[in-house]
C-alpha cells in the first residue's frame, strides 16, 4: 500500500514534515470496549479501555518497526455506532485529520437491523469509501469477530442474558455473515483492501471452539489479547501490494 511507501520515504530521509496519519473509524470494538455489566440504574454498561484497543496496538507496532517515523493514530471509534453514523461524522472525526489511511470497521451493530438493514449499510459504506478515497486517503475495511452463539453461564444477569439471546439469534441465523459479505462486495467495487478476520471466527466455531467464551463481554467484544492480533493483521494488510 502507498502508506508503507510514504513511511519508507520518511524513514530514509528522516523528514519531520508531514507525519503519517491513520484514522480508525468504527464502533465499540474500535473504541476499545470490553466487559459488560449492569450499572446502578439497571442499564447495560461497558468497560472502556482505549489504551488496549487495536488502534493503540497498531500505533505501538508501527512505532516499534519504524521508530524514526512519526505515525499518528486517531481512534474514531464510538460505542453503539453504525456505518450510517460513521458517515454522518466522517468530516468531523476522520477527514479533518487529513489521513493517509482510514481503517473502517462496521457490521456488529448494523446487523441488528436484520436483512432489511442491508441496503442502508451498503449505501453508507459506499459513501464512506467514496468520500475517503476522494480525499486522497487509502482505505482498509476490517471485518470483525463473531457475536455470541448462545448464553454464557458467566453472564449471570437477566438483562445481559436477554441481550445474548437476541444477538445469538442474529449470529446463528447468518445475518452477520450477510453484512460482511455485503461489505466485501462494496469494498471490491471501490478497490478497497479487506483485512478479513471474520472467517477465522467462523472456522473456530466449525472446529468446535466455543467462540462465545472468547468474547470479553460474552456478547460481542473480543478480548484485549485479540486486539493485538488485529493490529498485526492490519499491519500485514498495510504491507501488501
Amino acid at each position: 500500500m502507498k502508506i508503507i511507501e510514504k513511511i519508507k520515504e520518511k524513514k530514509m530521509h528522516r523528514s519531520s514534515a508531514d507525519s503519517v496519519t491513520v484514522v480508525c473509524l468504527g464502533d465499540s470494538v474500535t473504541e476499545g470496549c470490553f466487559e459488560a455489566y449492569i450499572d446502578e440504574n439497571g442499564n447495560v454498561a461497558t468497560v472502556f479501555e482505549r489504551n488496549r484497543s487495536y488502534a493503540e496496538r497498531l500505533r505501538e507496532l508501527l512505532n516499534r518497526v519504524y521508530p524514526t517515523v512519526q505515525v499518528n493514530i486517531v481512534n474514531s471509534g464510538v460505542s453503539g455506532d453504525s456505518a450510517s453514523g460513521g458517515l454522518r461524522r466522517l468530516s468531523r472525526d476522520v477527514l479533518r485529520f487529513q489521513p493517509d489511511l482510514v481503517v473502517v470497521s462496521y457490521g456488529l451493530n448494523d446487523c441488528c437491523g436484520g436483512r432489511e438493514g442491508l441496503p442502508a449499510y451498503e449505501s453508507a459504506l459506499s459513501e464512506i469509501f467514496e468520500k475517503v478515497t476522494e480525499s486522497g486517503a487509502e482505505v482498509i475495511f476490517l471485518t470483525q469477530n463473531c457475536m455470541c452463539t448462545g448464553i454464557s453461564p458467566h453472564l449471570g444477569k437477566e438483562k445481559l442474558n436477554e441481550v445474548a439471546a437476541w444477538l445469538s439469534e442474529r449470529q446463528c441465523g447468518g445475518i452477520l455473515d450477510l453484512y460482511f459479505d455485503k461489505a466485501k462486495e462494496v469494498a471490491a467495487r471501490y478497490g478497497v483492501k479487506v483485512c478479513d478476520l471474520y472467517p477465522l471466527w467462523k472456522a473456530m466455531q466449525d472446529g468446535g471452539v466455543n467462540v462465545t467464551e472468547l468474547l470479553s463481554n460474552k456478547l460481542n467484544h473480543p478480548s484485549r489479547e485479540y486486539h493485538s492480533y488485529i493490529a498485526v493483521k492490519l499491519f500485514e494488510t498495510m504491507m501488501s501490494c
